[in-house]
This record gives structure tokens, C-alpha cells and sequence, in this order.
């Protein structure tokens, strides 16, 4: 079933126009956006490109009127949709942000869609067709009375982007909308949005660093500086073609520019014995129903095991139990005594402390694991915990902070950061208790195709020098370079 529009009464797109314009967040002192001049028509499908922290998010916060008071930042210049303050534009935009978790409102999957809708005054029988025809759309097949706590991070992905479609929004945001999906829900979404587009005449304006996703879906790519300024706007192929070798130098991934794969070497000295391995091993969300039994993993040094497969397969849960986060619903994770230390064979057992040098974890949501004021701050946190001397937390978190490109938000707060920028940071808060096992979720969510590089630079590092990685993951590209074996859950059936 695909999304039908009242013809009586089509769509209209919304029209931007930005003079000037610039934010700069609160306590910081570089703007995370500025001098952008932009004109979009009504209708027109813009692909919004630049590299990680270009202030992307920021534009398109804005566009929706979410961005915030003047107690939350400074702006200048002047931003319109349709001729007004977006702000004062109720129901003219609609914003699928980066992390869907923060768009999830309500227990239940059809009441969350229908939550916008509701907030617009759409009368109930309108509502709940929109409903229905929205989750029909992005491919999302569960009952209106599912509990959004037990969706995926890929099927809150989509639920998020069902509840804005069924408001018939004038203007689409979408920031990152297919970062979390498996290959099949990406085509799904973006099919989906095509047909809105098609049907409706919205405007649209996309973020995704991966280029190739939308290509052939937008009429336009506006390119923002890091240093601020739109660097380039045109049409697609000429835009990518003509300004390919610079914007993948400034990180955008242009298709036939791909990143640098890090070279990894063999090390002799590794043990060939497993540090982590699992015994008949089956999973289960919390208070949830089994969802994989009888799995046989094993993980050496310097090894990286991608794990992958479609969204609510449970990878993220086979890899926080892994982690020693989740119980075993059945079986067990066991540690090798070079691992353990004392600490006993079972993950699920240790202490946090414990954990800190031996298993280090990623969450898939960034801002699951922040807890300090300041970047710096929070890439201390562990190794304060592990009552390191103050000079060698000092030079880990500066190795960190350059290491990842972090070092000019070093005193900013975490939470205003961009979504890679958080990314890169969850990462470093692991890496600097340099544990021995590192498990990822989605380790690469948001990057640029330069601090993606670097990241895996950083990781094949640690690999070579004897740590072993988890890496729950999507991007082909990062099994590619950097995984030794791949596990894929696949919806019916395990292959190892």
C-alpha cells in the first residue's frame, strides 16, 4: 500500500531563504554555522553535504524552529520559510532527526505516529488512516499497539520518519535518515520518501554523507564549509563532478573518492588463544523473549568481528551481552583467564570497574553513556575512575582529542555536539581506559569520509597492538576494511 494525498487539496512545498545566517551555541566560542546564503523553491529536493561539523544539523534544526531561545545561543543574519520565522511556522516542516531515540513520545508504535497529527488538531479518522499509511510506507509491519521499547535502533528509525509523514509536513528534514538501517530498510525509506515527494510536492532537504543513497533522488546538492558558507551548490552530477577531489578531501563520501583503508600488520607476538568466547549461548532483550539461541562465537587478539544483519535481529543485544551488560537468557560468555584476571570467567559477573580496562563499550546512542560537563571532562572520566596519575590522563585525553578531531570542541558541552562529533566522543571514552576488548554499536554512525579514515586508523592501531574488537555495524564499507570475521544474524537463522 503506498501513501495516498487528497488531490482536492495537493501539497504546496515550503520556500527558504537564509541571508547571512549563522549559530553559534551557548558557552561556545566558534559559530557552528555561518555566512549561509541559501535560496530553495518550493518543490526542490536539496542533498545538504559538508564534512562532520560543518553545522549541517544545526541548518536544519533550525529550518524546523527547534533550535532554540537566545538563552540556548546567538544567532545572526536572517532565516525564512515561506517568508516567515520558521518558528512561527506550525506544522509547515517536518524533522527527522539524527537520533531516533529522541523522537520516540509514546509506549505504543501507532499512538507515537499519530502523536504529531494529533498535536496539529487532524480530526481521529484522518489521524489513524495517515496512521496506517505512513507504517505502510517505510516498511515498518507491526501492530499499533507494539511497545516502542522493543523496536531496534533501525526500527525507530523509521517509525520516526512514519510519524512525520503522516503529518504531510510541507518541508522535509531528514538528518541521517538511513544511518541505522540494514541495506533493505535504506531503499525502503528512500522509496518511500520518493513517493511522498512524487505524490505531494514537498520540498525536501536530506543530510547523508553517503552521496550514492540520494543521488538520483534530489536536484540539487548545497555543500556547507567547515569554516562556514555554502562551498558549492548546483546540480548533482556536475557539483560531484567537478568538486569531487576537494569535498572528499573535506570528508564529504563523493562516489570514486573512497577513504584510505587502514594497512594492518600481522603481529607474531598475538596468542592465538581466544580471549572471549560463548557457550550455547542465547540472547534476550530485558523482560523480552529469546531471540537467538545456541551461538558459538570465539575472539582473539587483534581480531574484529563485525556483527550484521536486518534491523530487530538483535545484534545490538548479542553484542551488550557480549559486553557483560545483558544476562545470558541461556548459556554463557566466558572469559579467558588472560582476560578475567581474577575477575572470575563471566563478564556478566564483574564489577564496572572491572569491566573499565577489560570490556569497553559503545552504545549505539551516543548520549547514553555522557556524564561531564566538557569533552575534556568526559574523556577523563574513566581513567579517573581507574585512579590513573594526572599527567597520563592529561596526555590521553589530548592524544584522544587531536587523534579524533575533537580538539577544538575539547570545552564544549558533549550533548551540543553533532551527531559524528558525539560518535567520535563515546569512542574516545572507551579508548582512553584502553580496555582489551572493544565492543562498537555502530561505530561509524555520522562520519564524515575523513574522520571515518581516521577512525579506523585508530582502531587497526589497537588491533595490531593485541586489543580485540565487537563491532556491531551497517557499513559495509567498515567490514570491509577492518573486520577479520563476520557473524550474521540473518531473520530466521544464525551463519557464522
Amino acid at each position: 500500500m503506498t501513501p495516498t494525498f487528497d488531490a482536492r487539496h495537493p501539497a504546496v512545498g515550503a520556500t527558504v531563504s537564509a541571508r547571512g545566517w549563522g549559530w553559534r551555541h551557548a558557552g561556545r566560542r566558534g559559530w557552528a554555522v555561518s555566512d549561509v546564503d541559501l535560496e530553495i523553491a518550493a518543490g526542490e529536493r536539496v542533498l545538504l553535504l559538508g564534512a562532520s561539523g560543518a553545522g549541517k544539523s544545526t541548518l536544519m534544526h533550525a529550518l524546523a524552529g527547534v533550535l532554540g531561545g537566545d538563552d540556548e545561543g546567538e544567532r545572526c543574519g536572517s532565516l525564512l520559510v515561506d517568508g516567515i520565522e520558521p518558528e512561527a511556522g506550525r506544522g509547515t516542516t517536518g524533522l527527522v532527526l539524527q537520533d531516533p531515540d529522541s523522537q520516540v513520545v509514546l509506549a505504543r508504535v501507532g499512538d507515537d505516529v499519530a502523536f504529531g497529527c494529533e498535536n496539529l488538531g487532524i480530526p481521529r479518522d484522518e489521524t489513524w488512516r495517515r496512521v496506517g499509511e505512513a507504517l505502510d510506507a517505510v516498511g515498518l509491519d507491526l501492530p499499533l499497539d507494539h511497545p516502542t521499547s522493543k523496536l531496534s535502533g533501525g526500527q525507530k528509525q523509521r517509525l520516526a520518519l512514519a510519524g512525520v509523514l503522516a503529518m504531510r509536513p510541507r518541508m522535509l528534514l531528514l538528518d541521517e535518515p538511513t544511518a541505522n538501517l540494514d541495506p533493505e530498510g535504506v531503499t525502503e525509506v528512500r522509496d518511500a520518501v520518493a513517493r511522498v515527494l512524487d505524490r505531494s510536492g514537498t520540498t525536501l532537504v536530506v543530510i547523508e554523507h553517503r552521496v550514492e543513497v540520494w543521488r538520483r533522488l534530489v536536484d540539487r546538492v548545497v555543500i556547507l564549509g567547515a569554516d562556514g558558507g555554502v562551498i558549492a551548490d548546483g546540480v548533482p552530477d556536475a557539483v560531484l563532478e567537478n568538486e569531487g577531489v576537494r569535498l572528499s578531501a573535506a570528508g564529504v563520501w563523493v562516489p570514486g573518492h573512497p577513504p584510505a583503508q587502514p594497512v594492518r600488520r600481522a603481529p607474531a607476538s598475538l596468542s592465538a588463544a581466544h580471549l572471549l568466547r560463548t557457550e550455547s549461548l542465547a540472547i534476550a532483550r530485558p523482560g523480552g523473549t529469546v531471540l537467538r539461541s545456541g551461538l558459538e562465537l570465539e575472539l582473539r587478539r587483534g581480531e574484529a568481528l563485525a556483527i550484521t544483519g536486518p534491523n530487530g535481529a538483535g545484534k545490538s543485544t548479542l553484542g551488550l551481552t557480549l559486553a557483560g551488560l545483558l544476562p545470558p537468557a541461556d548459556g554463557a560468555v566466558v572469559a579467558a583467564e588472560e582476560l578475567a584476571a581474577g575477575a572470575g570467567p563471566h563478564p556478566i559477573r564483574w564489577k564496572s570497574r572491572q569491566l573499565l580496562t577489560r570490556i569497553g563499550t559503545v552504545f549505539q546512542d551516543p548520549e547514553h553513556q555522557f556524564l561531564a560537563g566538557t569533552v575534556r571532562e568526559e574523556l577523563a572520566v574513566g581513567p579517573r575512575a581507574l585512579k590513573l596519575e594526572a599527567s597520563v590522563i592529561s596526555n590521553r585525553v589530548d592524544e584522544l582529542l587531536q587523534r579524533l578531531r575533537l580538539d577544538r570542541l575539547a570545552n564544549a558541552n558533549p550533548f551540543t555536539l553533532s551527531g559524528g562529533e558525539k560518535r567520535r566522543l563515546s569512542v574516545a571514552t572507551v579508548l582512553a581506559t584502553r580496555p582489551d576488548v572493544l565492543v562498537l554499536d555502530e561505530p561509524t554512525f555520522g562520519q564524515d569520509s575523513r574522520t571515518w579514515q581516521e577512525l579506523l586508523a585508530l582502531l587497526a592501531e589497537l588491533l595490531d597492538e593485541g586489543s580485540a574488537a565487537i563491532a556491531v555495524t551497517h557499513d559495509a564499507a567498515f567490514v570491509d576494511a577492518l573486520a577479520t570475521s563476520e557473524y550474521r544474524l540473518d531473520g530466521a537463522k544464525v551463519t557464522p
